[in-house]
């Protein structure tokens, strides 16, 4: 697809689906075909799996590609399938020749691991990564790897095959200027969490990732139905009501974004093991939250 056909198709809501493990920490591709066959059922925009609520940071090259290949399998092309590629150039070119060869249409790739380099290495990162294979990129702009217009505008030069800009930085003013600066260049992509939906909205996105989508779909697809509708008020009730309260669980230590999905989705029957180190499992308090605030989503599931 090329940058007018993602625009079209990427509009409304990319869903998540979690990364089961086993109770002997194994890769749990029968859990996983649940789960995928669960979300495609409903109709997202596009799918990224794996992803950071997915765990891509905890897998080895072999079990990302297999997660890619067993959810294009599954979707057999009804949604863009979207995988996620990180750590260093070798890795991440590995996973991105794998996942290009197991069916992805795009990958999503997050900043490189332990070293900040400078806006150099930066670009050579996602240049080697993007003539490691022939699929379209999307940057993730995550934590230290935030960017000013004039920087994304170099990054669109220097790499021909970066297509679409995923925003995890939940700056709506920088944003903003950046999309001024580079314009219908790329696909912006809302990604800091469903908790910035209004933010995104409010400048012109209109495609949003959504781990939330993972537990409940239905109040993603109602959320997202309400930020393409320009519905303000509809979008900050569904926001205040049912979201914020999730994430600020969620905030409340590290690690806990992951660990309170696979929580969640365990305790609605649907179990997909513990998160892997170094991640933490939820506290006894936080458990009984969860399971209040799961009871007040009642109406979505």
């Amino acid at each position: 697809m090329q940058n007018a056909e993602w625009r079209r198709r990427l509009r409304g809501i990319i869903c998540f689906p979690l990364t089961p493990f086993t109770e002997d920490d194994r890769l749990d591709l029968a859990a996983l075909e649940r789960d995928v066959d669960k979300l495609i059922g409903y109709p997202f925009c596009a799918i990224n799996a794996p992803a950071g609520i997915s765990e891509i940071f905890s897998l080895d090259v072999e079990e990302a590609v297999a997660v890619v290949r067993k959810t294009a399998e599954l979707v057999r092309g009804r949604m863009p399938v979207i995988g996620s590629v990180c750590f260093n150039t070798p890795l991440a070119t590995a996973m991105a020749r794998g996942m290009e060869k197991a069916g992805a249409d795009a990958l999503l790739v997050l900043p490189p691991y332990y070293q900040q380099p400078a806006e150099e290495g930066l670009i050579a990162y996602y240049r080697r990564i993007g003539e490691a294979c022939g699929l379209p990129l999307i940057v993730y702009s995550r934590g230290w790897a935030a960017f000013t217009p004039e920087q994304v505008a170099r990054l669109a030069e220097a790499v021909p095959t970066l297509e679409m800009w995923k925003d995890g930085q939940a700056d709506g003013r920088q944003l903003q200027r950046i999309m001024a600066r580079v314009g219908n260049r790329l696909v912006w992509i809302g990604g800091a969490g469903d908790d910035c939906g209004a933010i995104y909205a409010a400048i012109g996105i209109r495609a949003f990732t959504s781990s939330v989508s993972a537990i409940f779909p239905r109040l993603a697809l109602a959320w997202g139905e309400a930020a393409l509708a320009g519905d303000f008020d509809q979008l900050n009730l569904l926001l205040t009501r049912y979201v914020h309260p999730l994430f600020a669980l969620r905030a409340r230590k590290r690690g806990y974004e992951v660990a309170a999905m696979k929580k969640a989705a365990e305790l609605l029957g649907r179990p997909c093991g513990r998160p892997r180190p170094p991640i933490p499992e939820l506290g006894p308090a936080e458990v009984e939250e969860l399971r209040r605030w799961l009871a007040s989503c009642a109406e979505f599931a």
